[in-house]
């Protein structure tokens, strides 16, 4: 599974860093060339498609993910926070126009249970053109840091669920840093239980990497 660093919806300034007293600026994510011979080598001597196919492969992987966030489903006001979400900004989200074109709203990931995932992909410079756009973001960023919604990988949200864990169960995370999945396995544990009742299950997490584990 993915082994990013831990996501958040707030943003650092664009600056750069200093090297020998000369101020060397960070590349915005379009200049960069998205591409490394290792890389290719790699994915080439795998024989993961054939040789007409690796261009496109290569393309799909250069494709920008969009942004993914879950509800925290064990928190009594999540039904709440998704509710406002659906009646306070996707209606409006969707008739927002930038530049003349359409904004993706947010919608929930048909797979994930009780619509608490969600996706959507909004170009930051969008946010600083659009009142509600800018309302949302921060919206966001507020539920985030008082812990009733997680930045996470769609593709990260599918292992949790597949391992259909019960409030009995006893769980092993050996690879559990930054946190993101290990907090929806204690979700999990939680789903079936009343809000004053604790589960019999738990879920024990550790990292091999002791820098990503103080991250849990």
């Amino acid at each position: 599974m993915g082994r990013g660093k831990k996501k958040s919806f707030g943003s650092k300034g664009r600056g750069g860093s200093h090297i020998n007293g000369e101020r060397k600026r960070y590349k915005k994510f379009e200049e960069l060339a998205r591409d490394n011979k290792s890389f290719r080598k790699y994915y080439t001597t795998q024989q993961i498609v054939s040789e007409d196919e690796f261009p496109e492969l290569m393309e799909t992987m250069r494709t920008v993910l969009p942004t993914n966030f879950r509800i925290t489903g064990s928190r009594q006001q999540a039904t709440d926070i998704r509710e406002q979400i659906m009646t306070e900004f996707v209606p409006y989200i969707r008739k927002v126009r930038i530049d003349g074109a359409e904004i993706e709203a947010p919608h929930p990931l048909p797979w994930y249970p009780n619509e608490f995932g969600w996706q959507f992909s909004i170009p930051r410079i969008a946010l600083k053109k659009s009142t509600e756009l800018a309302n949302f973001h921060s919206f966001l960023v507020t539920e985030t840091e008082i812990g009733n919604i997680s930045r996470q990988e769609a593709v990260s949200m599918v292992p949790p669920l597949l391992l259909d864990v019960r409030s009995d169960h006893i769980v092993l995370d050996m690879c559990a840093a930054p946190g993101s999945k290990t907090a929806q396995l204690v979700e999990a544990l939680h789903v079936d239980v009343a809000a004053d009742q604790t589960p019999s299950g738990l879920v024990v997490a550790n990292d091999a990497d002791y820098k990503r584990a103080c991250m849990l």
